[in-house]
Order: structure tokens, then sequence, then C-alpha cells
């Protein structure tokens, strides 16, 4: 199989027939994608599903290019920097410089973070690092569903089948 699309929730994908579900967070995300790539053997991986902004200009739907960790503190080890993974050579996954920066994690944000990233979820960095080890491409696009505030729960809640036609509109095999 070419390509396999991946997203957290059924809720994120509804019209979109081709998607696989991960369920939330980085270790289910990982779990299945390691299973899918067993199954499949893809030379792609297309991940959609929803994001917090947390720059009040980005709406709607973008591609995210960069990865990180926003809950990886290991700052009091022997001074690693926020977002850096001990003794492991990825960190940041910069795919290319023209998307914007998804800062991962299994926290649902409400707040604005230490580490600099443009939106946060809560799948993205795991399948991008899996995607890198194993020389798959990934592409990742994400709907702004709230914009991590006190509001973001009652957001995300109303938010978060709308961005599916927006991805159909790339993708119309998705159907």
């Amino acid at each position: 199989m070419g390509t396999i699309f991946v997203a957290a929730l059924k809720e994120e994908t509804p019209q979109l027939s081709k998607f696989h579900h991960t369920g939330v967070g980085k270790i289910n995300a990982s779990i299945k994608l390691m299973e899918l790539i067993y199954l499949y053997k893809p030379s792609q991986v297309i991940n959609y599903g929803t994001a917090g902004s947390l720059k009040r200009e980005i709406n709607g739907l973008v591609e995210c290019t960069t990865f990180v960790q926003h809950d990886m503190d290991a700052r009091g080890l022997l001074n690693f920097q926020l977002g850096e993974t001990p003794f492991d050579s990825i960190s940041t996954i910069a795919m290319s410089s023209k998307g914007y920066t998804c800062g991962t994690g299994d926290k649902f944000v409400k707040n604005q973070l230490d580490l600099e990233c443009d939106i946060v979820d809560m799948e993205a960095y795991a399948l991008a690092k899996i995607c890198k080890i194993h020389k798959i491409e990934f592409k990742c696009y994400k709907y702004i569903s709230d914009y991590a505030n006190d509001d973001s729960s009652n957001d995300w809640i109303k938010n978060c089948n709308k961005g599916a036609s927006h991805f159909l509109s790339l993708y119309p095999t998705c159907k």
C-alpha cells in the first residue's frame, strides 16, 4: 500500500472513510502506527486531526512540518532543554521550514507554553518520529479547533468535526 491516512478519533474524520484511527496520545498513536506499518508497509503516512492554536492569526486547516514534544521536560537532568529527549539524537523533527511547528504532548493545552511552537496536539510528534526512523514520508495537517485557552474544551467539542471537509478538498480520494 502506498499511502495510509491516520487520525486520532473517528469524530475528527466524518465522511473520511479511508482513515485508520490511533486513539488519543503519543503511546496509542505509536502502537497503532507500528501495527499499520507492519500490516501495510506504506511509503507515505498522512496525519490529519484537530489542534489548538497558540497564535490567534493561525486558523483553518494548516500543514505542520516541524514537530516537538511540549511535555518532554528533563531540564533538571544535566541541563537538557525543554522539549529535548535525554540521550536521544531526535528531539526536533523538521521536514521543511514552510509549515507550522506542532508541539505534541499528552496534555490538553489550555494556556501558553514555555516551548516555542505554533499549535498543539497529542499525536503528531510520535507519528513523525516513527516515520522518520522507518524512512516513511510523513505529511501532517491540522484543523484549528481551539485557541489553547479556558474555552478550549468547549471549542474542541463544537469544532472537532468541522475540518474534515477542508481536508477532503486536499485529498478527495479519502471519501
